[in-house]
């Protein structure tokens, strides 16, 4: 049976942690603020990361830590969710990224490491779209329904609306496409800051859907799906509260990761709504938040293809 969230999470330990101005020309969650020097920064992110996987394996989530690369220098090699996702039955992509100083993320040493250690039937390399200028970032732009089969996404230059068709195809799933603005009026960079979907509910920025017949459509797949919607305003969105990811421990526990940011910015009854669920599980992430415009759910790509067994000799 298919389920929405799983017991196992790749992670990235940065290696360079920084302010990447060539992200922030479309990511308006990007904040250049002296958080000390270049080496302190990375120092942070790293004191950061560490703590989150520690939260995370004390809570029973398997994480799978890969560490940065030393060269080249990838300033967001800590999100990796935007150039790799894992799929039920044996399905790997990787896909193709707006910037070109992101690009050096995608490894082929993790690859491997997933082909030599995990059943992949596929792999689905997206990437060679960039020469064409068109953009595709994992599930920072798709936010997926597992159990129901449907992909939401949010068009931006990160999102080209035909990869999402392709790739709705390929993985066989139910497409809805929208606009979404922030509080400036500019489209949303990625679908992931405006959306959580969980086993039981889906976390919304109806705030920032200006188009009525795309909003009704959105409500109502929701409504049909059988979960509950719980909105957030555009407030919330800027303290990252729609960038939540749900996740189970090994003994099927469910838990929402957010960031102490996220959490602080939600009111009584939505946290009361959500631990109706789950478990929440914040994690203080500042410096991460503030240079990188990334939040929990950006730094955890979730892995829902099957081990392998080990060989007998």
């Amino acid at each position: 049976m298919t389920k929405q969230s799983t017991e196992r999470i790749m992670m990235v330990r940065p290696a360079h942690f920084g302010f990447n101005a060539e992200t922030a020309a479309n990511n308006s969650f990007q904040k250049k603020e002296d958080l000390g020097s270049i080496n302190e920064v990375a120092m942070k992110a790293r004191e950061e990361f560490d703590a989150f996987v520690s939260t995370l394996e004390a809570n029973g989530v398997e994480v799978i830590v890969f560490e940065d690369t030393i060269a080249p220098k990838t300033p967001d090699a800590v999100f990796p969710n935007n150039w790799i996702s894992f799929h039920e039955h044996g399905s790997l992509i990787t896909y193709p990224m707006y910037a070109a100083s992101r690009r050096e993320e995608r490894r082929e040493d993790i690859v491997n490491y997933f082909m030599t250690n995990y059943v992949v039937e596929s792999h689905q390399r997206m990437e060679t779209t960039e020469e064409d200028l068109r953009f595709l970032e994992g599930t920072g732009s798709l936010i997926l329904d597992r159990v129901n089969k449907i992909a939401y996404a949010c068009r931006s230059e990160r999102t080209d609306e035909d990869l999402f068709k392709k790739w709705c195809e390929h993985i066989d799933y139910k497409g809805i496409v929208f606009d979404a603005v922030d509080q400036n009026g500019q489209a949303v960079y990625h679908t992931n800051v405006i959306m959580c979907v969980g086993t039981d509910f889906v976390v919304l920025c109806t705030e920032s859907l200006q188009n009525a017949s795309q909003k009704e459509l959105l409500l109502d797949t929701i409504s049909a799906s059988g979960k509950e919607l719980i909105e957030i305003n555009l407030d919330q969105v800027n303290s990252f509260a729609g960038n939540m990811l749900e996740v189970r421990n090994k003994t099927g526990a469910l838990y929402l990761v957010l960031s102490e940011r996220a959490i602080q910015s939600l009111d009584a009854e939505q946290v009361e709504t959500l631990e109706s669920y789950l478990t929440l599980l914040p994690v203080s992430i500042p410096t991460i938040e503030t240079l990188g415009g990334g939040s929990a759910r950006c730094m955890m790509a979730e892995v829902f293809l099957t081990k392998k067994e080990p060989i007998e000799l």
